[in-house]
């Protein structure tokens, strides 16, 4: 049975009970987490699954962070993780079980990339859910499976004279590809098309780079809101919460986090509107835009808010400032943020920012700056969207290309004369990125570009991958 998103019935999950595998130690953060692989292969979101299992059972932070890891990280690395099952089942993965296949996934990923884990845990956990979620039967299948993948990393730890299995690459033991590009796709797992692409747009060790940036854990990183709080009182709140915190080079209001906290909401400032979530690649956009107080600016893709409230916050929350999405819900999510954050200058409205010239014709020639940050295949956040890479296609791009358009064609006659225009995609595919760009100015040659940047994950920095490019219209239309 081939099991793909989508392709899984949800109601196959584990049939044990939170509180059925609560006595041993360990055992009900990784049924957590075989349940989340469940739920995505069944078509949902990892982020939503996670934080379902996450609601609905008691662990402590450490488990909390367990479940995160082997989910996340199991999603991430599937198609290496198919490989071992691959080299050393009687069953390809894609044709075993979907219940085994996604437990023994849980198993292979604490064996090959978790160096807190002993190997006897992840075996021994992984068969005793396997009794107790239904698949009794075939416990003797898990045992055997996960111990002739552990017998063979020992194998290759002592052919290279090494001090432990945690010492070799995830992927030593496999057989690769000869193709460069298939063998970099496999050891990263990354879907063939995405690695080949990779070969033609990068150099082979900036190609690496992106690999093993894909799989890391991204950093966590805070904006100030420099309208309320000063960087020594903030400095000081994390300190006397033993939350250690650095500043990010080149971002006045930037920092990041060296200790990963339990629930946000519980660390210093956050109630009092001192500091809100985002990416340091992210925040470099709006620098770029570089609005000004009293202006007027729309952010016409703006949900979930963190770059309208930076806006904000940059124009000292003077101006008019429209934050345009099509979606309600995810509009109350800026709302909130900008009150909590005290934010005054921010307006709302739900509607499709390809048609707000029909919409609100008042707008035309009204604003001073924009800002697209369009939607787009996310391939500059695979780290933080551990399924994007299985979900995102060819044909995918495709169709975002020619939203792209259509929305880059919008914003055209709501930019005042002389006015600034500024692209970002978080995606690294230059089809949604620099070919819009060139097709938007081939049929607008009096417009300008001023700047276009390219930021990768793997980049010295770090951070997600983004891509901008800001425009000016002619001063004369």
């Amino acid at each position: 049975m081939t099991v793909s998103p989508g392709g899984s019935p949800p109601s196959a999950t584990p049939s044990a009970t939170p509180a059925a595998v609560a006595e041993i130690s360990g055992l009900a953060s990784r049924q957590a987490a075989w349940q989340v692989l469940l739920a995505v292969a069944a078509g949902a979101w990892a982020d939503a699954a996670l934080e379902r299992e996450l609601n609905r059972r008691p662990l402590s932070a450490a488990d909390r962070a367990l479940v995160t890891e082997l989910a996340y990280g199991a999603i991430r690395q599937r198609r290496l993780l198919d490989a071992w099952l691959d080299a050393h089942g009687r069953v390809r993965a894609e044709q075993q079980p979907p219940k085994l296949r996604w437990l023994l996934h849980v198993g292979l990923y604490q064996l090959l990339f978790s160096a807190r884990v002993p190997a006897s845990a992840a075996v021994s956990t992984t068969v005793e859910l396997a009794k107790r979620g239904g698949l009794g039967r075939l416990a003797p299948v898990v045992n055997g499976l996960l111990r002739a993948v552990l017998r063979r990393r020992e194998r290759e730890v002592a052919g290279a004279g090494l001090a432990g299995v945690v010492a070799l690459e995830p992927w030593q033991g496999l057989e690769l590809p000869l193709d460069p590009a298939a063998a970099f796709g496999l050891r990263h797992s990354l879907p063939n098309w995405l690695a080949s692409a990779l070969f033609q747009w990068l150099p082979p060790e900036q190609a690496e780079a992106f690999g093993r940036a894909a799989n890391a854990p991204p950093p966590l990183d805070l904006r100030r809101q420099q309208l309320r709080c000063q960087p020594e009182t903030l400095a000081a709140a994390f300190a006397a919460a033993a939350v250690r915190i650095a500043p990010l080079p080149g971002l006045d209001a930037g920092l990041t986090l060296l200790d990963r906290p339990g629930a946000l909401r519980q660390l210093p400032g956050y109630e009092e509107g001192w500091w809100s979530v985002q990416d340091r690649s992210a925040q470099r956009i709006v620098g770029l835009l570089d609005p000004q107080p009293g202006e007027r600016v729309l952010d016409a893709c703006a949900a979930p808010g963190g770059k309208a409230t930076q806006i904000a916050e940059r124009m000292a929350d003077r101006g008019e400032i429209w934050a345009v999405d099509r979606s309600e819900s995810r509009l109350r999510r800026v709302a909130a943020n900008a009150e909590r954050l005290g934010l005054s200058s921010i307006r709302v409205l739900a509607a499709d920012a390809a048609s707000l010239v029909v919409e609100r014709p008042d707008w035309g020639a009204r604003f001073d700056r924009i800002l697209l940050d369009a939607p787009c295949s996310g391939l500059g956040t695979l780290a933080r969207h551990a399924d994007a890479r299985w979900r995102i296609t060819p044909a995918t791009v495709e169709e975002l290309a020619a939203q792209q358009d259509q929305l880059l064609a919008a914003m055209l006659p709501l930019l005042a004369p002389g006015g600034w225009l500024l692209y970002a995609t978080c995606t690294v595919h230059p089809r949604e990125n620099g070919e819009r760009i060139a097709a938007l100015l081939r049929g607008h040659p009096d417009w300008q570009l001023q700047r276009e940047s390219q930021w990768w994950p793997g980049q010295e920095g770090g951070g997600d991958g983004f891509y901008a490019a800001l425009l000016r219209a002619p001063e004369l239309r």
